[in-house]
């Protein structure tokens, strides 16, 4: 089972980056447990806490020449992870 699915870039995560906080989107049945070994093997850094948080699928409507199309997106579940004071974690030093 793949824990991690995505690091979230957003302006609002890159602020909270500098103050040791990362922001990933994870498989909704990890547990923070999981979680945060899954970062740990990852990335090689200590991680002190994690917070999660369940989004729910948004619906959503298209309008088209023939006929109305409504679905739903996705939900998923993102995690808010703390790391150690002095530690960084760098997503860009595989480009």
């Amino acid at each position: 089972m793949s824990i991690l699915i995505k690091p979230l870039v957003t302006e609002k995560i890159s602020a909270l980056n500098e103050k040791g906080k990362y922001g990933f989107v994870v498989d909704r049945k990890a547990n923070k447990v999981e979680i945060k070994k899954a970062i740990e093997k990852a990335y090689g850094v200590s991680v002190e806490s994690v917070n999660t948080m369940l989004y729910p699928g948004k619906d959503k409507t298209k309008y088209t020449k023939s006929r109305i199309i409504a679905g739903r997106t996705p939900g998923f579940k993102k995690a808010i992870v703390t790391v150690a004071e002095g530690e960084v974690i760098d997503f860009y030093s595989g480009i």
